[in-house]
């Protein structure tokens, strides 16, 4: 049972610190020790549940169940991230009272000066260390560990679009060399212009779907064509999806559910490419999801691409069905691809990258377009967690 600030425990803290404080301040105090006293003991039950992590984790016949080793690894790297910042947080509040008591008992007036100081360094600390702890109790999603399948597509724009296309699969792959995350194409549809109607590209590494799933939406961009003579300002959109790659355990497909046909692979303006029958389409018939991969010279190879992208669009299609939030965010993000709707604009003559979700704007877009998106990134997250915690503190 949580322990309880009450005014006279309050009275006797004053007391014995020599505080005089009017009733606003005895108020805001209780609340702040409150608090502190709420996050104290959250963290002994998750030492106690740690321990009990601790003794699985040990256990040879863990790894014989696959699905509770992943759980319980997952469970104990969530707790090992959360005890680290709140083994900080104890630490600290240890260290205020510490002063505290120096500060009380000290006839030396440079000690006492010295214990205010160190006090007001750590009392400067508790907040950010308590927002840290607050965003790092939320558990993980499973999902966020996964590689992705990431689809782009032009929009709204014409050439344009699909030249932004091209600027925005090339800011993606700087951000995958950056972060040292292995990327293959999967389906490129090349416009005569050199950019691309749709690319998708599968991109595997550590916390890749966790990193990119808030780019799904429209994005818009703003800037003068290469192509414009007028030299008039021009707004296009591309519609980009994230989509967590799925292994056969994620999603049963019942192959007979599947059509598959082959063909010759095409190229930009349907000129033929491959005169042998290389290119795989696969129609799931239940859903009308249709899959279609000809980048690879190989049919054997196209086809276990098709059947990789089938699954993700499978998986993200029955994960939608199940979580109603997540299939509501999802159409509100992607949307149709209008120039009404938007996630995100690129304006190159203003030099801004910005995210209408969280009223964030970013300068130097040349180095946002290099792949340079952590700090946006990171926003997004910390946003959707505080979000989160909402949710689950309503």
């Amino acid at each position: 049972m949580a322990k309880i600030i009450d005014d006279e425990t309050m009275e006797n803290v004053c007391i014995l610190a020599k505080l005089s404080l009017s009733e606003e301040e005895k108020e805001k105090a209780k609340a702040e020790m409150q608090k502190m006293l709420d996050y104290v003991e959250k963290l002994d039950e998750l030492d106690k549940r740690f321990a009990q992590i601790n003794e699985m984790v040990q256990d040879p016949d863990l790894v014989k169940d696959q699905k509770k080793y992943k759980d319980v690894m997952r469970e104990h790297g969530h707790l090992t991230d959360v005890l680290e910042v709140g083994n900080e947080y104890r630490k600290c509040l240890s260290g205020i009272e510490d002063a505290k008591m120096m500060i009380t008992a000290e006839d030396d007036p440079d000690m006492k000066e010295m214990a205010r100081e160190e006090m007001k360094e750590l009392e400067e600390k508790v907040p950010v260390l308590e927002e840290q702890i607050k965003l790092k109790l939320i558990p993980p999603d499973p999902l966020d560990e996964k590689n992705i399948i990431l689809e782009i597509r032009s929009a709204a724009g014409g050439d344009e679009a699909s030249l932004f296309v091209r600027d925005m699969w090339e800011m993606y792959c700087h951000l995958c060399e950056r972060k040292g995350w292995k990327y293959e194409n999967l389906e490129a549809q090349e416009t005569e212009v050199g950019g691309f109607n749709k690319i998708v590209t599968q991109i595997q590494g550590k916390f890749v779907y966790g990193t990119l799933r808030w780019e799904s939406g429209v994005h818009r961009v703003q800037r003068v064509p290469q192509t414009e003579s007028q030299g008039r300002l021009q707004t296009s959109t591309v519609t980009v999806a994230v989509l967590p790659e799925a292994e056969e355990a994620d999603v049963k497909i019942n192959p007979g559910d599947v059509r598959v046909d082959v063909m010759r692979a095409g190229g930009p303006g349907g000129q033929c490419v491959n005169t042998t029958d290389s290119a795989v389409r696969l129609t799931h018939i239940p859903t009308g999801i249709v899959v279609i991969q000809q980048d690879q010279k190989s049919q054997i190879k196209n086809k276990e691409k098709a059947w990789e992208v089938l699954r993700a669009r499978l998986f993200d299609f029955q994960q939608s069905k199940l979580d109603a939030e997540r299939s509501a965010a999802r159409k509100n993000m992607v949307g149709n691809g209008d120039r009404s709707e938007k996630i995100r604009t690129y304006n190159y003559p203003q030099d801004r990258v910005t995210d209408h979700r969280i009223n964030l704007t970013l300068h130097n877009l040349p180095s946002f377009m290099m792949g340079n998106m952590d700090e946006m990134l990171d926003a997004l997250n910390v946003y959707a967690k505080e979000e989160q915690f909402k949710e689950l503190d309503a």
